[in-house]
């Protein structure tokens, strides 16, 4: 799907009439009766030319749906005609079964569960909608209990394989609500574990030990509790239940469940430090594995290739993963392994790495060089980060600068790359979560629709039999309301809080991302600077600026995973990014960080990194381009005992000045470190009430910058 429009921009918000078309992508054809829908906005619907007309404004996202193709996004850069190109979806026309026969009927809802299934693995959206089908009221039919169990138990599975744990679990509870079964039991408790709900997964685990079990039900019980153990780190029990599976599987001779568990007493045994006893049941594992296919093998050398590597046994752990590459090689197209991760490009940098564990360099770069190459084409950007920093931490120790500092620009270049494709994956996930959202209470509006029609028809039949009764089947009616008001009640308050524990995930998943950026504007120009140390002969500059550089790196890599950091850790990276700064440009500014002594720096916290790009920004940008020495003041004063103020303040030449001075390829750029920052201070505020305030403000007669943030202890 794509949408094309010229690139003349507006130079204001304000709202127009935006004109464009809807035409397939293969055909060129206009479709008609399209939905087009301005997010939180207007509507309006395509003409019989596929044309349409909207009032929207720059950065509007409109949306366009229909049945006929796959939904499409676009997002509104200026005010052309836009011509927009979808593709039809494939096998795109649901069954449509609803009025066939009684005598059908039954064979109708087993057809739209099995295409369910059918699409469970690679169609969310489509796998749903075919449950919503089969559970729509049709003529002379209603689904049974059995079949309404059958139907959720379905969506609880689509739901477990795109990782909406929680809704898998409500799922789960409305199959069992409807008929008690022990497949289903076991699959809500395996979906409480993988949920972190670990007690009530012990629990129906435990509770289900005392009913009558199958045998393969009692290995898939005693394997759940061993792997809910093994996530609480309770080693001891988690061997245990593992075992008592694992005799059940060999007495009925389940051979994947034997190999599964040898491999996973294995892992136990080897976290809890007995690598010895580990080693044998993964000997066994690696045995049994080769009897049941290459791809069973191959996944199976991968975890045992990891156990030797924490037991540091790494010239096994090397040659284990040279015949993983070998054999992944020989399965080419026609099989997989079952760890969808092992790739061949992870393998070469697991390899690379355990050469560096035993400091053999030169035996690591060409695994790492291949790493580079199999995951570029790949498209795989983790892999490549990790194994290009790898390559460029080893030319450093080796002596090898410029390589070293060419490694390193390709790994900003990466993470640049991997930073634009994690905010897409982020957008993509809030609007799937949306979609699967709203076909989910679209189920849930059918059963509410049907226990409403069920109740509408016996109070019928009551008012006809109870005629004379007339009082008690009033207030029979008034409950059976009050019911059905509390039943839509708890549908919507469920809705709600699905929604907001989802903005609260994505929350979680965007600070992550964002934070686990850092300005390589710096790092770049830091190495730079080291090189410009060694060039000049000045080995103690490039020495001492190294050691104070690395200190920073390792202050920013300590708290890199935290939301919040004391002001006291924040300042002190403050002190030393400043120092290192001040070190390179010592010829334009002089600086001072005034810190007010009533603040206690321990009670109030920052987020990481918070507050360097802003200093960047005013040494970058303001002072360094002054023609005299500059000077650079920062100062933190407590304002009362719940907040602080903290004020950056610079003589440069102030930022319309230093716009004027940049490039035109700079003036394309934005500032990520700057987008970045605002970006998290938006998301922190929300999750926790306005924590932080930001103004920026210029100096007088333009010259100069100041920043002032106001930071709140709650």
């Amino acid at each position: 799907m794509q949408a094309f429009s010229q690139t003349k921009r507006l130079l204001n918000n304000d709202v127009f009439l935006l004109k464009g078309e809807v035409v397939d992508d293969e055909t060129s054809l206009p479709i008609p009766k399209v939905n087009v829908e301005i997010l939180g906005g207007q509507y309006t619907t395509t003409d019989s030319g596929g044309r349409f007309s909207i009032n929207a404004k720059i950065g509007d996202e409109l949306v366009f749906k229909s049945d006929k193709f796959i939904t499409v996004y676009h997002t509104v850069l200026d005010n052309d005609f836009v011509t927009v190109r979808v593709l039809r979806a494939k096998n795109e026309d649901l069954l449509d079964l609803s009025e066939q026969s009684q005598n059908q009927a039954q064979n109708i809802f087993n057809v739209y569960l099995d295409s369910a299934r059918f699409y469970l693995k690679s169609d969310a959206e489509k796998s749903i909608a075919f449950v919503t089908k089969s559970l729509e009221p049709k003529k002379d039919f209603s689904p049974s209990n059995t079949q309404k169990s059958q139907a959720f138990e379905t969506l609880g599975d689509i739901n477990i394989e795109w990782g909406q744990t929680d809704l898998a679990i409500d799922n789960y509870k409305q199959s069992l609500g409807n008929r008690n079964s022990i497949k289903v039991n076991i699959k809500l408790a395996s979906a409480y574990s993988k949920n972190k709900n670990y007690q009530e997964s012990i629990s129906l685990y435990e509770k289900l030990l005392r009913n009558k079990l199958s045998s393969y039900q009692k290995v898939q019980v005693f394997e759940g509790l061993g792997d809910t153990y093994a996530l609480i780190n309770e080693d001891a029990k988690s061997i245990f239940n593992y075992q008592k599976a694992l005799d059940f599987a060999k007495e009925n001779k389940f051979a994947p469940k034997i190999t599964d568990l040898n491999s996973k007493i294995g892992k136990a045994y080897a976290k809890s430090g007995a690598a010895t006893v580990a080693e044998g049941y993964f000997e066994n594992s690696l045995k049994l594995a080769k009897r049941e296919n290459k791809g069973r093998a191959v996944s199976e050398k991968n975890k045992v290739a990891d156990f030797y590597n924490q037991n540091r046994e790494f010239d096994k752990e090397i040659e284990l993963r040279e015949e993983t590459l070998i054999e992944m090689e020989s399965l080419g197209n026609t099989a997989k392994p079952e760890d969808e991760a092992l790739t061949p490009q992870r393998q070469n940098y697991k390899i690379a790495n355990a050469f560096v564990a035993q400091e053999k360099y030169q035996d690591a770069i060409p695994y790492l060089q291949k790493s580079i190459a199999e995951a570029d084409a790949k498209e795989d950007l983790v892999v490549k980060k990790d194994a290009t920093r790898k390559l460029s931490e080893i030319y450093r120790d080796i002596g090898e600068f410029d390589k070293a500092t060419e490694s390193y620009q390709r790994y900003v270049e990466v993470v640049d790359e991997l930073y634009i494709k994690k905010e897409q994956e982020i957008s993509q996930a809030a609007r799937f979560s949306k979609e699967i959202a709203l076909k989910q209470m679209r189920i849930a509006s059918l059963e509410n629709e049907r226990k409403l029609n069920e109740s509408r028809y016996k109070l019928a039949f009551q008012n006809q039999e109870l005629i004379e009764t007339n009082n008690k089947t009033q207030k029979w009616i008034i409950g059976s309301l009050i019911a059905v008001a509390l039943l839509l009640l708890f549908a919507a308050f469920t809705q709600f809080k699905n929604v907001r524990q989802q903005k609260y995930a994505n929350n979680l998943l965007a600070l992550k991302s964002l934070r686990s950026q850092m300005n390589p504007h710096f790092i770049f120009n830091a190495l730079n600077s080291v090189n410009s140390f060694i060039a000049g002969n000045d080995e103690r500059a490039a020495n001492r600026y190294l050691s104070e550089f690395s200190l920073l790196m390792r202050s920013v890599l300590e708290n890199s995973e935290e939301d919040f950091i004391p002001l006291e850790k924040e300042i002190e990276l403050l002190q030393l990014y400043v120092k290192l700064e001040h070190f390179r440009f010592k010829d334009k500014f002089e600086y001072s960080i005034e810190i007010d002594e009533k603040i206690n720096q321990q009670k109030f916290v920052i987020p990481p990194m918070l507050l360097q790009p802003y200093v960047e920004n005013a040494v970058w940008h303001g002072l360094r381009y002054k023609e005299e020495k500059g000077f650079l003041k920062i100062v933190f004063k407590e304002m009362d005992s719940e907040t602080i103020k903290i004020t950056i303040t610079d003589d440069g030449i102030g930022r319309e000045k230093s716009k004027e001075l940049k490039t035109e390829n700079q003036k394309k750029q934005k500032s990520k470190g700057m987008g970045n920052i605002q970006k998290r201070i938006a998301i922190l505020n929300d999750m926790y009430k306005d924590k932080i305030d930001v103004h920026i403000a210029d100096g007088p007669n333009g010259t100069g910058t100041q920043v002032s943030l106001i930071l709140k202890k709650d």
